[in-house]
């Protein structure tokens, strides 16, 4: 089959940065489904693993986490997916990833796809709406479906891949009044498509940004990006006995100011279900099946804001590069091979 992977890390520009392999289909296991893949999406993830992360010597890499695309064959244990089922899903750090022809997955991990999206729109939502469904429900702990209340989130990075859902879900799906923050006017008004009640300038200092629409304090915080340089504003904005969850990787991490507040510090990463084979590790294929169901019903919509084409190494390192650059609206995805 077809695939793109590297064999040395390596910045985005260098001719062999992605390269087009021939690899044999992979084989399943018990709870695996082959997928014919059909679209994928770049994520952070993919840029930091390719530009860090050394293979096996004599071997290839192949990235790629979001996808989308139709089962092709089942492992002995799968109950939920059959022959001809069309999917999404974002897959697990520690396999194989999902830019080849085909691709395994446990189908625990795995969710119907929204009948009413194209396979590219669809393969932009699996990573960031199971890290915004985690972040917000298991994380934060915020009631899920309750419309009323005087709570508040400040979602730092708000027309970033996972901002885009994020925003969202937070404003369909809670009580919440949704602070998003961007910097430029396409950020600021992709935000404000999102749903983000009000939007603040995160090259500002936040708890200003807040004191500036009237809400100096809210009750959580979503550190998607930068975490570490927002952290005496985030401690300020946040009301006592609030709460900050995290996604990004800052080199350090001080929580000691968070004491006086009695504030609540999470770390959030949608791979920790697959990687650890936790007890609760299908609860992926309940939260994809329910963001399937809010997308065919019309409550969530696609973060897609670029189609580069066809999955070949050249349109990857494009993608790839324009995560990289920090300036992406939303996601991208490719789609066919």
């Amino acid at each position: 089959m077809k695939a793109i992977g590297f064999h040395c890390p390596g910045p985005i520009d260098a001719a062999d940065s992605l390269v087009e392999l021939d690899l044999p289909t992979p084989e399943l296991r018990p709870h695996d489904l082959l997928v014919k893949v059909e679209a994928v999406s770049v994520n952070p993830v993919d840029v930091k693993v390719r530009a860090s992360a050394t293979p096996p010597e004599g071997s290839a890499r192949v990235l790629g986490f979001d996808a989308a695309g139709v089962v092709e064959a089942v492992g002995p244990a799968v109950t939920r997916f059959k022959k001809g089922d069309a999917v999404f899903y974002a897959g697990a750090i520690d396999r194989p990833g999902t830019n080849a022809q085909f691709h395994a997955v446990d189908e625990r991990i795995v969710g119907p796809k929204p009948q009413s999206l194209s396979f590219a729109d669809a393969a932009a939502l699996p990573l960031t709406s199971l890290t915004a469904w985690e972040l917000l429900f298991d994380r934060l702990r915020v009631p899920y479906g309750q419309k009323s209340g005087d709570d508040a989130i400040l979602i730092i990075n708000g027309a970033g891949g996972v901002g885009s859902i994020l925003t969202q879900i937070a404003r369909k799906l809670t009580g919440l009044t949704v602070i998003a923050t961007a910097s430029r006017p396409e950020t600021i008004e992709w935000s404000r498509r999102m749903g983000a009640h009000h939007v603040i300038d995160h090259r500002k200092p936040l708890n200003e940004g807040l004191k500036a629409i009237g809400i100096p304090q809210v009750r959580y915080v979503a550190g998607l990006t930068a975490t570490d340089q927002h952290q005496a504003a985030i401690v300020e904005s946040l009301a006592p006995q609030g709460a900050l969850a995290m996604i990004d990787d800052p080199a350090t991490f001080d929580v000691v100011p968070f004491k006086r507040k009695s504030l609540a510090v999470h770390w959030e990463l949608m791979f920790t279900r697959s990687l650890f084979g936790t007890p609760d590790i299908a609860e992926q294929n309940r939260i994809l099946s329910e963001v399937s169901a809010l997308v065919d019903s019309g409550v969530l919509t696609s973060t897609v804001a670029d189609n580069y084409g066809p999955i070949t190494a050249e349109n990857l390192r494009r993608a790839h590069a324009m995560v990289e650059s920090g300036r992406s609206i939303g996601k991208v995805v490719l789609s066919g091979f």
